[in-house]
């Protein structure tokens, strides 16, 4: 299935029932007094993360998710039933905003998170609240509270700890098929991934990552060129960026400006994404003898002056890859560790 990965629904919450205006009415007591009950308050619309989702594609077709509202209050003091509250389950990864405000609600980033997104109407009150030493006959009670209307936007940001990124035909797509047990399209034309793939790593046993494929960038994708926009915000979340390269790219461009030029991108888009530990991968050596693609990916590192990790793979062959995936998996459990022991500083 293909990802969707933005959506606008609209929610409404339940309307609170009427309260009730009535009268005790019973033989023998003729001026029973009033007894009118309270409406039951209406329903509330929350949004659930389940691990099992990874699209929003189907609120394509439904986009409107109203909760269910509650009883009028009666006679004998009797109150309306509560309206039940309505739950939506989506994606772990997805990001809420109010569009009319433009204030992110909330982020789902664990299974089973809650988010309360449209809280229901107080129910009315019934006319038993309003008698009085002057007033014992009241013939008052108060309609139920609507319940909130919100029109939302729903970004699926998706929780992978490695994303790969590089421009079209750089080799991701055969590199995340050649560490793992993902089978994205590959072709040799630009564009042939048109939505992210994710596939978990397993380096041993117990062990493992998730790496994200995300569509190939171009020169302008920030600004919407070419298919990367619509998906640089599902980098945004990893732990790590592994930059593929080509060492020799088809349209005979040099390897060094196309790393400049994404570079550029993720500044345009998210400074913050240039902060994140990356790694350089000088794909595709398999197309020139050993000793030249040494020499070339030497050329490529020294000219952009990287001061990161940088490797020379084959995705195609299989060449590196493994070595690769182990030290991906090392540089995580370290970043975990350091995590792990500032939560335990700021807890003393």
């Amino acid at each position: 299935m293909k990802l969707v990965d933005e959506v606008e629904i609209t929610v409404t919450a339940g309307n609170g029932g009427n309260g009730c205006i009535g009268f005790r009415r019973e033989k023998f007591i003729p001026l029973g007094g009033p007894d009118g009950g309270d409406g039951g308050n209406g329903g509330s619309v929350w949004l659930e993360a389940d691990e099992n989702l990874n699209t929003l594609v189907d609120f394509r077709h439904e986009t409107r998710f109203r909760a269910q509202r509650g009883e009028n209050g009666m006679g004998r003091q009797m109150y309306g039933k509560g309206g039940e509250d309505l739950t939506i389950t989506v994606p772990v990864g997805t990001v809420v905003t109010n569009v009319a405000t433009d204030e992110v609600i909330g982020d789902l980033t664990a299974h089973g998170q809650r988010l309360l997104v449209a809280r229901g109407g107080q129910g009315g009150l019934g006319n038993m609240h309003f008698k009085s030493s002057v007033n014992r006959s009241p013939r008052k009670a108060t309609p139920g509270e609507d319940g909130e209307e919100r029109l939302l936007r729903m970004e699926l940001k998706l929780l992978a700890d490695v994303g790969l990124l590089g421009f079209p035909n750089a080799g991701k797509s055969t590199l995340i098929r050649a560490v793992s047990a993902a089978t994205p399209k590959v072709a040799d034309y630009p564009f042939t991934t048109l939505y992210p793939n994710l596939g978990v790593v397993s380096t041993e046993l117990h062990r493992s990552f998730v790496v994200a494929d995300i569509p190939g960038l171009i020169e302008g994708a920030a600004d919407g060129a070419g298919l990367g926009a619509l998906f640089l915000r599902h980098i945004q979340r990893t732990r790590l960026l592994l930059h593929l390269v080509e060492i020799q790219p088809l349209d005979g461009g040099d390897p060094v400006d196309q790393v400049r030029a994404i570079e550029r991108e993720l500044e345009k888009f998210d400074a913050g994404l240039l902060d994140k530990p990356r790694w350089l991968l000088v794909n595709k050596a398999d197309l020139l003898p050993a000793d030249e693609a040494r020499a070339e990916a030497e050329r490529i590192v020294a000219t952009l002056d990287w001061q990161g990790p940088w490797f020379l793979v084959s995705g195609l062959a299989h060449e590196g890859t493994r070595d690769v995936m182990r030290r991906v998996q090392a540089e995580l459990d370290e970043q975990a560790r350091q995590a792990a022991e500032a939560a335990d500083a700021e807890g003393l």
